[in-house]
């Protein structure tokens, strides 16, 4: 399988978008998870060593029109209804947009649709990204797209979580497969988080992003689409589980 060729165990780190900016959890040597939040995703990225590794739950490569072939493998492996979190991303040229208006006019002139509401709610973040990627050719190969529903279909064997995150029954069973695998770490780091800006089920699929990374690193990983696809800035376009 696909992986990162780096000497050595780099620092792996898991993130996800939230309301303070971004949550990082990051796992320690000796297995313990620690967690932060940044306010941008330049200061994310300078607050970690410069050998770290970063699985992070949002679009990257970037179509010109047309959807991600990592999309389309990515929806009916998880089936419905997770299939619906797995919205497409949205399209370079529409970066530029500042307005929900404006990124639906540059899409309609390309492919003669709309853009969804859900892709245009998090552009400034995949904007964020994008910027700190096309600036460092060599950070672009240490920061992965992932996809924590993807991650948590994998973790739990190739069955597809049953509830949304956002319901309690979903909650409980996301926590359920990280509990297994990193016991009383939700509770550890709901601790150290108090007073941040995030969401119970940002801090899991962060925690989710660190075990794609993780697999990433070590090579075990699943990739969807195809790695030698690359983006018209060179970045690829591809999930990793």
């Amino acid at each position: 399988m696909e992986g990162i060729d780096h000497p050595g165990q780099p620092m792996v780190v898991g993130v996800d978008g939230c309301p303070g900016g971004w949550l990082a959890v990051t796992e320690a040597s000796h297995g313990s998870l620690t967690a932060r939040v940044a306010a941008t995703f330049p200061a994310l990225i300078r607050s970690f060593p410069s050998t770290a590794v970063f699985g992070v739950d949002i679009p990257i490569g970037l179509p010109e029109e047309g959807a991600r072939q990592c999309e389309k493998e990515a929806r009916p492996l998880l089936g419905w209804p997770r299939m619906t979190s797995v919205f497409s991303a949205p399209l370079r040229p529409c970066l530029v947009a500042r307005t929900y208006e404006q990124a639906c006019g540059i899409r309609f002139r390309i492919e003669g649709k709309k853009m969804s509401r859900q892709a245009f709610g998090i552009l400034p973040k995949i904007r964020e990204v994008d910027e700190v990627l096309r600036a460092s050719r060599t950070l672009a190969t240490r920061v992965v797209e992932v996809h924590p529903e993807v991650s948590f279909l994998l973790m739990n064997d190739g069955t597809a979580m049953r509830h949304s995150k956002k319901k309690a029954a979903g909650k409980a069973e996301r926590q359920a497969l990280l509990e297994a695998r990193w016991p009383g770490s939700i509770e550890h780091l709901r601790a150290t988080l108090r007073g941040q800006h995030y969401a119970l089920d940002d801090l899991h699929d962060a925690m989710a992003a660190l075990w794609s990374a993780r697999r990433w690193v070590s090579g075990e990983a699943r990739v969807l689409g195809d790695p030698a696809v690359r983006d018209r800035q060179g970045l690829p376009m591809r999930m990793v589980g």
